[in-house]
Protein backbone atom coordinates (compact mmCIF):
# COMPACT_ATOMS: atom_id res chain seq x y z
CA UNK A 1 0.00 0.00 0.00
CA UNK A 2 1.73 3.40 -0.76
CA UNK A 3 2.12 5.84 1.70
CA UNK A 4 4.81 8.22 0.29
CA UNK A 5 5.30 11.55 -1.61
CA UNK A 6 8.09 13.19 -3.16
CA UNK A 7 6.69 17.19 -3.24
CA UNK A 8 8.81 19.15 -5.63
CA UNK A 9 9.67 23.15 -4.79
CA UNK A 10 12.08 25.87 -5.72
CA UNK A 11 14.73 26.40 -3.22
CA UNK A 12 14.08 29.86 -2.68
CA UNK A 13 13.15 30.55 1.01
CA UNK A 14 9.93 31.87 -0.04
CA UNK A 15 9.38 28.83 -2.46
CA UNK A 16 10.62 26.88 0.87
CA UNK A 17 8.09 28.09 3.26
CA UNK A 18 5.25 27.31 0.81
CA UNK A 19 6.28 23.59 0.18
CA UNK A 20 6.12 23.46 4.46
CA UNK A 21 2.36 25.13 4.38
CA UNK A 22 1.52 22.64 2.21
CA UNK A 23 3.42 19.63 3.80
CA UNK A 24 1.34 20.36 7.31
CA UNK A 25 -1.86 20.40 5.48
CA UNK A 26 -1.35 16.83 3.82
CA UNK A 27 -0.08 15.69 7.03
CA UNK A 28 -3.17 17.30 8.70
CA UNK A 29 -5.26 15.42 6.26
CA UNK A 30 -2.97 11.96 6.49
CA UNK A 31 -1.64 11.92 9.38
CA UNK A 32 0.40 8.59 8.18
CA UNK A 33 1.28 10.14 4.89
CA UNK A 34 5.44 10.17 4.46
CA UNK A 35 6.40 13.24 2.41
CA UNK A 36 10.01 14.42 1.04
CA UNK A 37 11.21 17.47 -0.40
CA UNK A 38 12.98 16.99 -3.43
CA UNK A 39 14.27 21.21 -4.81
CA UNK A 40 14.05 21.62 -8.23
CA UNK A 41 16.36 24.73 -9.76
CA UNK A 42 14.51 26.53 -12.70
CA UNK A 43 15.93 28.72 -15.39
CA UNK A 44 14.13 31.80 -13.00
CA UNK A 45 16.14 30.85 -10.00
CA UNK A 46 19.61 30.45 -12.37
CA UNK A 47 19.53 33.16 -14.72
CA UNK A 48 19.23 36.38 -13.20
CA UNK A 49 18.60 38.83 -16.50
CA UNK A 50 15.31 40.17 -16.85
CA UNK A 51 12.40 38.02 -16.81
CA UNK A 52 11.14 39.45 -20.11
CA UNK A 53 14.38 38.30 -21.65
CA UNK A 54 14.37 34.58 -20.07
CA UNK A 55 11.04 33.69 -21.25
CA UNK A 56 8.40 35.45 -18.45
CA UNK A 57 5.63 32.41 -17.37
CA UNK A 58 7.24 29.18 -17.23
CA UNK A 59 10.67 29.97 -16.10
CA UNK A 60 9.75 28.95 -12.62
CA UNK A 61 7.88 26.16 -13.41
CA UNK A 62 8.84 24.13 -16.41
CA UNK A 63 11.47 21.94 -14.53
CA UNK A 64 9.12 21.11 -11.78
CA UNK A 65 6.80 19.75 -14.79
CA UNK A 66 9.69 17.85 -15.88
CA UNK A 67 10.42 16.09 -13.08
CA UNK A 68 6.63 15.66 -12.40
CA UNK A 69 6.63 13.94 -16.31
CA UNK A 70 9.42 11.47 -15.18
CA UNK A 71 8.14 10.52 -12.05
CA UNK A 72 11.23 11.95 -10.04
CA UNK A 73 8.34 14.06 -8.19
CA UNK A 74 4.65 13.04 -7.28
CA UNK A 75 3.19 16.95 -6.83
CA UNK A 76 4.94 19.66 -8.09
CA UNK A 77 4.35 23.25 -5.75
CA UNK A 78 3.64 26.60 -7.73
CA UNK A 79 2.67 30.21 -7.01
CA UNK A 80 0.19 29.41 -9.32
CA UNK A 81 0.78 33.35 -10.96
CA UNK A 82 4.33 31.88 -12.22
CA UNK A 83 2.40 29.19 -14.34
CA UNK A 84 1.18 29.64 -18.08
CA UNK A 85 -2.24 29.23 -18.59
CA UNK A 86 -1.41 25.87 -20.76
CA UNK A 87 -0.16 22.69 -18.88
CA UNK A 88 0.81 19.80 -19.94
CA UNK A 89 -1.91 17.06 -21.22
CA UNK A 90 -1.22 14.72 -18.49
CA UNK A 91 -0.71 16.57 -15.77
CA UNK A 92 -3.48 18.38 -13.90
CA UNK A 93 -4.14 21.13 -10.81
CA UNK A 94 -5.23 19.02 -8.56
CA UNK A 95 -5.85 21.60 -5.65
CA UNK A 96 -5.66 25.42 -5.36
CA UNK A 97 -5.40 26.18 -1.83
CA UNK A 98 -7.29 28.74 -0.35
CA UNK A 99 -5.93 32.12 -1.38
CA UNK A 100 -3.99 34.67 0.62
CA UNK A 101 -4.57 38.73 0.32
CA UNK A 102 -3.73 39.08 -3.94
CA UNK A 103 -2.76 42.42 -3.36
CA UNK A 104 0.46 44.01 -3.84
CA UNK A 105 2.53 45.95 -1.06
CA UNK A 106 4.55 48.90 -1.02
CA UNK A 107 8.17 48.76 0.97
CA UNK A 108 9.48 51.69 1.48
CA UNK A 109 13.50 51.41 2.51
CA UNK A 110 14.92 52.47 5.77
CA UNK A 111 15.10 56.10 6.30
CA UNK A 112 12.37 57.28 3.93
CA UNK A 113 8.91 58.28 5.64
CA UNK A 114 5.96 59.68 4.39
CA UNK A 115 3.03 61.14 6.13
CA UNK A 116 0.83 59.41 4.15
CA UNK A 117 3.06 56.03 2.78
CA UNK A 118 1.50 55.12 -0.88
CA UNK A 119 2.09 54.63 -4.35
CA UNK A 120 0.47 58.34 -4.76
CA UNK A 121 2.73 60.11 -1.86
CA UNK A 122 5.80 59.42 -3.39
CA UNK A 123 7.83 62.04 -4.44
CA UNK A 124 8.85 62.86 -8.17
CA UNK A 125 11.67 60.72 -9.29
CA UNK A 126 11.60 58.34 -6.37
CA UNK A 127 13.21 54.76 -7.38
CA UNK A 128 11.34 52.21 -7.16
CA UNK A 129 12.01 48.26 -7.81
CA UNK A 130 9.91 45.94 -9.31
CA UNK A 131 11.10 42.48 -11.99
CA UNK A 132 7.49 42.77 -13.11
CA UNK A 133 6.24 44.79 -15.98
CA UNK A 134 2.60 43.94 -14.79
CA UNK A 135 3.43 46.53 -11.80
CA UNK A 136 6.26 48.73 -13.73
CA UNK A 137 3.44 49.64 -16.36
CA UNK A 138 0.71 50.30 -13.80
CA UNK A 139 3.01 52.47 -11.84
CA UNK A 140 4.23 54.31 -14.68
CA UNK A 141 0.63 54.86 -15.56
CA UNK A 142 -0.35 56.01 -12.45
CA UNK A 143 2.87 57.73 -11.60
CA UNK A 144 4.97 59.03 -15.01
CA UNK A 145 7.33 60.76 -12.63
CA UNK A 146 8.69 57.98 -10.83
CA UNK A 147 11.67 55.99 -11.81
CA UNK A 148 11.40 52.63 -12.25
CA UNK A 149 14.36 50.01 -12.09
CA UNK A 150 14.43 46.29 -12.81
CA UNK A 151 15.26 44.20 -9.70
CA UNK A 152 15.47 40.65 -9.42
CA UNK A 153 16.94 37.76 -6.85
CA UNK A 154 14.58 36.41 -3.76
CA UNK A 155 12.86 39.05 -0.94
CA UNK A 156 15.67 38.90 1.03
CA UNK A 157 17.91 40.02 -1.93
CA UNK A 158 15.64 42.81 -2.88
CA UNK A 159 15.38 43.64 0.43
CA UNK A 160 18.99 44.32 1.09
CA UNK A 161 19.29 46.17 -2.28
CA UNK A 162 16.74 48.47 -0.43
CA UNK A 163 17.94 49.08 2.52
CA UNK A 164 21.62 49.93 1.08
CA UNK A 165 19.88 52.52 -0.94
CA UNK A 166 20.06 51.36 -4.36
CA UNK A 167 15.84 51.76 -4.13
CA UNK A 168 13.68 54.22 -2.23
CA UNK A 169 10.95 51.46 -2.55
CA UNK A 170 9.77 48.41 -3.84
CA UNK A 171 6.92 46.53 -5.10
CA UNK A 172 6.10 43.27 -3.88
CA UNK A 173 3.46 40.73 -3.05
CA UNK A 174 1.84 41.43 -0.35
CA UNK A 175 1.59 36.77 0.08
CA UNK A 176 4.95 36.65 -0.50
CA UNK A 177 6.19 38.95 2.74
CA UNK A 178 3.25 37.29 4.97
CA UNK A 179 4.31 34.04 4.23
CA UNK A 180 7.59 34.94 5.27
CA UNK A 181 6.81 36.82 8.05
CA UNK A 182 7.64 40.03 6.98
CA UNK A 183 4.58 41.88 7.49
CA UNK A 184 6.75 44.75 9.24
CA UNK A 185 8.43 45.86 6.33
CA UNK A 186 4.98 46.52 4.72
CA UNK A 187 4.86 50.40 4.47
CA UNK A 188 1.07 50.29 2.66
CA UNK A 189 -1.07 47.59 1.06
CA UNK A 190 -2.03 48.33 -2.74
CA UNK A 191 -5.38 49.04 -3.49
CA UNK A 192 -6.55 46.80 -6.41
CA UNK A 193 -7.96 49.77 -8.19
CA UNK A 194 -4.29 51.62 -8.56
CA UNK A 195 -1.99 48.25 -9.38
CA UNK A 196 -4.30 45.48 -10.71
CA UNK A 197 -2.85 41.90 -9.22
CA UNK A 198 -1.29 39.26 -11.54
CA UNK A 199 -3.06 36.19 -12.29
CA UNK A 200 -3.28 33.82 -9.63
CA UNK A 201 -1.57 36.02 -7.46
CA UNK A 202 -1.72 34.89 -3.71
CA UNK A 203 -3.00 31.20 -4.62
CA UNK A 204 -0.68 28.07 -4.64
CA UNK A 205 -1.39 25.67 -6.79
CA UNK A 206 -0.88 21.68 -6.68
CA UNK A 207 0.34 19.84 -9.78
CA UNK A 208 0.67 16.36 -10.27
CA UNK A 209 0.26 13.50 -13.06
CA UNK A 210 -3.83 13.07 -13.79
CA UNK A 211 -3.00 9.03 -13.56
CA UNK A 212 -1.65 9.26 -9.92
CA UNK A 213 -5.19 8.01 -8.56
CA UNK A 214 -3.85 7.74 -5.00
CA UNK A 215 -2.10 11.45 -4.83
CA UNK A 216 -5.02 13.04 -6.72
CA UNK A 217 -7.14 11.54 -3.71
CA UNK A 218 -5.22 12.73 -1.05
CA UNK A 219 -5.04 16.25 -2.02
CA UNK A 220 -8.14 16.66 -3.23
CA UNK A 221 -9.43 18.16 0.31
CA UNK A 222 -6.90 21.04 -0.07
CA UNK A 223 -8.49 22.32 -2.91
CA UNK A 224 -10.48 26.06 -2.25
CA UNK A 225 -13.78 26.02 -4.21
CA UNK A 226 -13.71 30.00 -4.21
CA UNK A 227 -9.91 30.38 -5.16
CA UNK A 228 -10.50 27.67 -7.55
CA UNK A 229 -13.90 29.16 -9.04
CA UNK A 230 -12.01 32.97 -9.33
CA UNK A 231 -7.98 31.88 -10.34
CA UNK A 232 -10.15 30.02 -13.46
CA UNK A 233 -11.55 32.83 -14.58
CA UNK A 234 -8.42 35.06 -14.19
CA UNK A 235 -6.69 31.98 -16.21
CA UNK A 236 -9.36 32.00 -18.78
CA UNK A 237 -8.55 35.62 -19.30
CA UNK A 238 -4.91 34.81 -19.60
CA UNK A 239 -5.53 32.02 -21.98
CA UNK A 240 -7.53 33.85 -24.32
CA UNK A 241 -5.46 36.87 -24.88
CA UNK A 242 -2.85 34.30 -25.79
CA UNK A 243 0.41 33.33 -24.83
CA UNK A 244 1.84 35.17 -27.36
CA UNK A 245 0.93 38.81 -25.91
CA UNK A 246 3.85 39.90 -25.05
CA UNK A 247 1.61 43.28 -23.12
CA UNK A 248 1.23 43.47 -19.45
CA UNK A 249 -1.70 41.96 -18.08
CA UNK A 250 -3.37 42.13 -15.23
CA UNK A 251 -6.81 40.46 -13.67
CA UNK A 252 -8.43 39.59 -9.97
CA UNK A 253 -11.58 38.05 -9.46
CA UNK A 254 -13.90 37.33 -6.26
CA UNK A 255 -16.26 35.35 -5.66
CA UNK A 256 -19.56 36.46 -3.63
CA UNK A 257 -21.92 33.65 -2.90
CA UNK A 258 -23.09 32.24 -6.59
CA UNK A 259 -21.22 35.67 -8.46
CA UNK A 260 -18.19 36.42 -9.39
CA UNK A 261 -16.68 39.55 -10.14
CA UNK A 262 -13.48 39.94 -12.34
CA UNK A 263 -11.14 43.02 -13.27
CA UNK A 264 -8.89 42.61 -15.83
CA UNK A 265 -6.96 44.97 -17.67
CA UNK A 266 -3.85 45.34 -20.59
CA UNK A 267 -1.40 47.96 -20.58
CA UNK A 268 0.94 48.70 -23.23
CA UNK A 269 4.69 48.40 -21.89
CA UNK A 270 5.44 52.18 -21.17
CA UNK A 271 2.03 52.55 -19.25
CA UNK A 272 1.23 54.98 -20.95
CA UNK A 273 -2.20 53.64 -22.41
CA UNK A 274 -4.43 50.89 -20.39
CA UNK A 275 -7.65 49.43 -21.18
CA UNK A 276 -10.01 48.06 -18.49
CA UNK A 277 -13.21 47.06 -17.52
CA UNK A 278 -14.57 44.26 -15.00
CA UNK A 279 -18.04 41.75 -15.62
CA UNK A 280 -19.77 39.95 -13.49
CA UNK A 281 -21.46 36.72 -13.70
CA UNK A 282 -22.73 33.16 -12.78
CA UNK A 283 -20.33 31.21 -10.38
CA UNK A 284 -21.18 28.26 -12.48
CA UNK A 285 -19.92 30.01 -15.84
CA UNK A 286 -16.04 31.55 -14.46
CA UNK A 287 -13.94 30.24 -17.47
CA UNK A 288 -17.01 31.85 -20.05
CA UNK A 289 -16.63 34.87 -17.61
CA UNK A 290 -13.18 35.42 -18.15
CA UNK A 291 -12.96 34.25 -21.64
CA UNK A 292 -15.35 37.15 -22.02
CA UNK A 293 -13.81 39.94 -20.60
CA UNK A 294 -10.36 39.54 -22.82
CA UNK A 295 -12.57 39.52 -26.15
CA UNK A 296 -14.58 42.60 -24.62
CA UNK A 297 -10.98 44.34 -23.64
CA UNK A 298 -10.05 43.48 -27.36
CA UNK A 299 -12.74 44.81 -28.88
CA UNK A 300 -11.27 48.30 -27.28
CA UNK A 301 -8.27 48.04 -28.61
CA UNK A 302 -6.56 45.99 -25.80
CA UNK A 303 -4.19 44.23 -28.90
CA UNK A 304 -3.09 47.49 -30.45
CA UNK A 305 -1.46 48.79 -27.40
CA UNK A 306 1.98 47.75 -28.95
Amino acid sequence: MRSSLVIGSRGSKLALAQAELIAVELRRINPEVELRLEIIKTTGDVRMDPLSAIGGKGVFTKELEDALLDKRIDIAVHSLKDLPSAIPASLQLTAICKREDARDALVLGRGFTYPQPSIRHLRSGAVVGTSSPRRTAQLKFLRPDLVIKDIRGNIDTRLRKLDEGQYEALVLAFAGLHRLSLEERISYIVPAMEILPAVGQGAIALETRTEDDWANELLAPADDRDTRLACTAERAFQKTLGAGCNLPIAAHAVVEGKQVRIDGLVTDPAGSSMVRDQLTGSTEDVEILGTRLARHLMGRGAHLLE
